[in-house]
């Protein structure tokens, strides 16, 4: 069975076929994961995601997931995709667990074979890193039968610390 890989480093660096950018739902850029992407990408992949037509004033509604090409990023896309603010919903893991569906998807009917994701809604969308980092795995373990090789990118230590502690007892049984 193929296992996650956990990275401590810039998500941008990725050498996969994909890279999961945390957006905002105007997909207009920002900071954190949403603004280093952006920048290393270039304005190709900004002037993209402003195409996206938008319903309500969003084009990228929480828990959905979009796709552009990658502009100058070491990969073939850039898939788009919006966490939910954890403070704002009743039930954010029903949407947190949407996100990284929906990515695969996306993944998936793109016939990539590597995709790598930030820690969707930790950071300034407050998730708590416990719980998101369950819900991350449990929920991508099974498309890990598909072939597709997962990757979490991390920046902070103690994050990257949970995933591997979380995958170590995955992989014990515990």
């Amino acid at each position: 069975m193929d296992e996650f890989k956990v990275v401590l480093g810039d998500i941008t660096s990725a050498k996969t076929d994909v890279i999961v950018n945390a957006a905002k739902p105007s997909l207009a850029g920002g900071s954190g994961v949403d603004g280093a992407i952006h920048k290393a990408a270039g304005p190709s992949v900004l002037k993209e995601c402003l195409a996206i037509e938008q319903i309500d004033g969003v084009r990228c509604p929480v828990g959905e997931a979009k796709v552009t090409r990658s502009g100058h990023l070491d990969c073939k896309f850039v898939i788009h995709t919006v966490g939910p603010i954890y403070r704002d919903y009743s039930n954010p893991g029903e949407l947190l667990r949407s996100a990284y569906t929906n990515c695969i998807k996306i993944a998936l009917e793109f016939k990539c074979k590597s995709i790598a994701f930030p820690a969707i809604s930790c950071g300034k969308y407050g998730y708590p890193y416990e719980e998101a980092t369950e819900i991350a795995i449990n929920t991508l373990e099974p498309y890990l039968k598909t072939g597709l090789q997962i990757y979490f990118y991390l920046v902070e230590q103690d994050l990257y610390k949970m995933y591997t502690d979380k995958l170590t007892s995955l992989r014990k049984g515990i």
